[in-house]
Formats: structure tokens, C-alpha cells, sequence
């Protein structure tokens, strides 16, 4: 075994080492004090390696977690929404002209969104049809795009014209069991004589299977 430097010893070591033990000794025990030390050090960066990875992927993690578009995207193909009401907001700027609730409708309303992109729409405006579209979620999960064609009456009764009423919704709310969809003249700018009408869809969960 290589005789190794002694220097590098506290001296209170060394001395009861040249007391206690011959040469041979002596280089066995410098060998081991060395190893040990060097042991220690390659478990060090061992473990500050191990300490990285495990903060890289938590952040991973995280990352994954936080994607408003899955977590969001999950709610709405988690069961079929049934429309509750339809609330009509005629503003003449910010200022609100009129407040309409509609609720009544001899025909029951769907909106289904299927995991694969798909969604359909089932009497639209009490109006016997059965339309579909494709829908996603913006990037920030704020609003949803769907291309969905809808018949709508013109004026009372009369019929009919398409419409894409949620081209661009404003998502004020969904959860486990309620969903309500902003449409219509949403826009953040516009001038105080401006005329606007903005419709509020409000759905209710009605299954957990679409």
C-alpha cells in the first residue's frame, strides 16, 4: 500500500498514532482516514445531485398540474350540461338598459362535449335540431372556441337564421355541477353610446357520462 503524506493530520492525531502503532500501521490508518474522507465527499455530490433531480421534477410536475387547459378541459367533458336559463343584458355602454331571463322552453337543451374535440348542441333556442361542431379552450382557459352552427329564430316565432353563439364565450363559471358561458358583444373596448347585448348561458350537470 503507498505510504501517504502525514502533513495533512491533526497533530494530536498524529502524535498518538507514532506512539501507538509501527510505520506499516501508520500508512493503514492514514489510507483508511483518506478513504473515508473521500467516501464522504462522493456521497456529498451524490446527494446534491439527487437533490436536483428531485426539485427539476416537482417543477415538472407542477408545470403539468398547473395547465389551466386540462385541468378546465376535464370539467367540461365530465358529463352532460343541461341549459337552465338564458339571461339577455341590453347596455348602452356600460350602463344596463335591460335585464332578461328566459327560462321557459318546451323542449329540453344540451350542451355535450365529448373528449375528442367534438361537441353537439340539442335544440337550440327551443328549436328542434341537432347541430355539431368542434370546441377548445384559449390558452389561458379563460374562454371557449367552438365552431358550432345553431338555428335561431329571426324575430318571435319566424324561422330561422345560424348563428355561432359561442364562437368566443367568456367562461364565468364551471365546476362539478354548474357551468355559465358569456356571449354576444363581450369586448373590453367600446364607447359609451355604444349599444351591446350580452347573453349569460347557464348550464346544470345532469350526468357524469356523456
Amino acid at each position: 500500500m503507498p505510504v501517504l503524506p502525514l502533513k495533512s493530520f491533526p497533530h494530536f492525531v498524529l502524535n498518538h498514532i507514532l506512539n501507538s502503532y509501527n510505520y506499516p500501521q501508520i500508512a493503514t490508518i492514514a489510507a483508511n482516514f483518506y478513504f473515508c474522507r473521500y467516501i464522504r465527499m462522493k456521497n456529498n455530490k451524490i446527494i446534491v445531485f439527487l437533490s436536483v433531480l428531485l426539485v427539476i421534477s416537482v417543477v415538472i410536475n407542477s408545470c403539468k398540474k398547473d395547465n389551466p387547459q386540462t385541468s378546465i378541459a376535464s370539467l367540461f367533458t365530465n358529463g352532460k350540461w343541461e341549459l337552465a336559463s338564458v339571461e339577455r343584458q341590453d347596455l348602452l355602454g356600460s350602463s344596463y338598459l335591460l335585464d332578461t331571463i328566459y327560462t321557459a322552453c318546451d323542449t329540453t337543451q344540451f350542451f355535450n362535449f365529448p373528449t375528442n374535440s367534438s361537441c353537439t348542441f340539442s335544440n337550440y333556442h327551443c328549436i328542434d335540431q341537432q347541430s355539431t361542431g368542434t370546441w377548445s379552450l384559449t390558452s389561458n382557459g379563460l374562454y371557449l372556441q367552438s365552431n358550432i352552427a345553431l338555428k335561431d329564430t329571426l324575430t318571435g316565432d319566424s324561422c330561422c337564421v345560424i348563428k355561432h353563439p359561442f364562437e368566443y364565450a367568456q367562461i364565468v363559471n364551471v365546476g362539478l355541477y354548474s357551468l355559465a358561458l358569456r356571449t354576444g358583444d363581450i369586448g373590453a373596448y367600446f364607447t359609451a353610446t355604444q349599444k351591446r347585448t350580452i347573453y349569460i348561458y347557464s348550464f346544470v350537470r345532469i350526468s357524469t357520462t356523456n
